[in-house]
């Protein structure tokens, strides 16, 4: 499998600071990123110079200024850059998952069924889809006791837990991770990298962020550095 799921050409992306007379700070410029099914492409750079600005604009939660942001999605290719809202919510449903490091759900909706919504109008019952979010959460070392209670109550690692569960279930071509084992000791670690690897097999491609370098050194075919704009017009 060679052939990118993902890719940008010219990406660009600034921030305007209109609390500062309206001084444009440019974060990506001209990135051009190729990940192909079945590749984990890790991030690299010091913190600050815009890894997660990149993630989010892949996903389409920052509109970019220039450039384009090519996705394979039901055969056909979309510009994330340029695609409506609608075009775009499509995409998230099929074709790109994004794993955030924080859990943000509803409150006081169970864990199991945080994790089963995922799957649930993309062919499994309701029913089938928490099973298969059940098992997923008891892979994660979430036992069974704690799947009916909201995941507010949490440590921050099983609250990481189940974002990953909820960014796994619907095995989505192209996974967007950030720091997807930053609050997770050794042993959840090693699950989590287990999954990772997992899905590279299934012909996953994957971006992510991962400043852990025995993780990074695990899931990593190759880094992509993204390197610091120095200046602001």
């Amino acid at each position: 499998m060679n052939f990118p799921l993902l890719r940008t050409e010219g990406l660009t992306k600034s921030f305007t600071l209109h609390l500062r007379g309206g001084l444009r700070l440019p974060v990506l410029d001209g990135v051009d990123l190729s990940v192909e099914a079945g590749q984990c492409v890790v991030l690299s750079g010091p913190s600050g110079v815009g890894k997660s600005t990149l993630l989010r604009s892949l996903y389409g939660n920052y509109r970019a200024d220039t450039g384009r942001i090519l996705v394979r999605h039901l055969g056909r290719t979309v510009d994330i850059a340029s695609a409506d809202p609608r075009a775009i919510l499509a995409v998230r449903h099929h074709t790109m998952g994004y794993v955030s490091q924080f859990l943000r759900v509803v409150p006081r909706v169970p864990a199991l069924d945080i994790v089963a919504e995922a799957l649930i109008g993309r062919g499994p019952s309701p029913d089938e889809a928490r099973e298969t979010a059940a098992a997923l959460l008891l892979s994660l070392n979430i036992p069974r006791r704690m799947h009916a209670i909201p995941p507010a109550t949490f440590s921050g690692g099983e609250q990481q837990r189940v974002n990953l569960a909820r960014g796994f279930i619907a095995g989505h071509p192209i996974l967007l991770l950030d720091e997807p084992t930053a609050s997770l000791d050794a042993d959840n670690r090693a699950v989590v990298v287990r999954m990772i690897q997992e899905a590279k097999a299934r012909g996953t491609a994957i971006v992510a962020i991962c400043h852990d370098l025995d993780v990074r050194d695990q899931i990593a075919d190759r880094l992509f550095p993204v390197a610091p704009i120095r200046e602001a017009a």
